[in-house]
């Protein structure tokens, strides 16, 4: 059982060190992925961090619980899941904006090239964005305004139900009481 636990410690704590290098692919967890200008990269993936793309990523950009900010060119999708996504003025996507659970910004100019989709977040487009295909925003209010309502409705019938045994029990004391 001990050689279980120490072998399974062993593997998370390389899991969660791990860095990644492969035919220029950057691949990162708990820290964050930065190309220069003058820098070209393929992939770039980050778990629990951000990517700031300042030059070119010839892949895919994805990144889960962290930041996306792109402001040369992604030749491929961009995917970011619970985290925000910023275009800066004349950035280029040439394929896919996906993000869900989180804002995206794109500044004057931006290009996406197919779709752009924006998941339980929002989207603040500047002047000149293009986008070759679709654009789907799904506000969060979609997901949480009947959540909200739902908790309202369980507050208010846990409120109601306590009031109500609360003059139960009071109903056996006299009032006012007895001299």
């Amino acid at each position: 059982m001990i050689r279980r636990t120490v072998v399974l410690a062993l593997f998370c704590a390389a899991f969660l060190s791990a860095h990644a290098r492969a035919n220029e692919d950057s691949v990162q967890f708990f820290t964050n992925i930065h190309v220069d200008a003058d820098q070209q990269v393929h992939d770039a993936v980050c778990f629990f961090c951000n990517v700031e793309a300042e030059g070119k990523v010839t892949g895919d950009v994805v990144v889960l619980f962290g930041n996306i900010d792109i402001a040369g060119a992604a030749q491929h999708d961009v995917v970011s899941i619970f985290g925000n996504v910023t275009g800066d003025d004349d950035a280029a996507i040439d394929n896919d904006l996906v993000s869900i659970f989180g804002s995206v910004r794109l500044g004057d100019h931006v290009h996406v090239g197919r779709d752009l989709v924006a998941i339980f977040g929002s989207l603040h487009t500047g002047e000149g964005v293009t986008v070759g295909r679709d654009r789907v925003v799904q506000p969060g209010v979609v997901l949480f305004g009947p959540f909200f309502l739902l908790v309202i409705v369980f507050i208010v019938v846990i409120r109601e139900f306590r009031c109500a045994r609360r003059r139960q029990f009071l109903r056996g004391y006299g009032y006012p009481p007895h001299p």
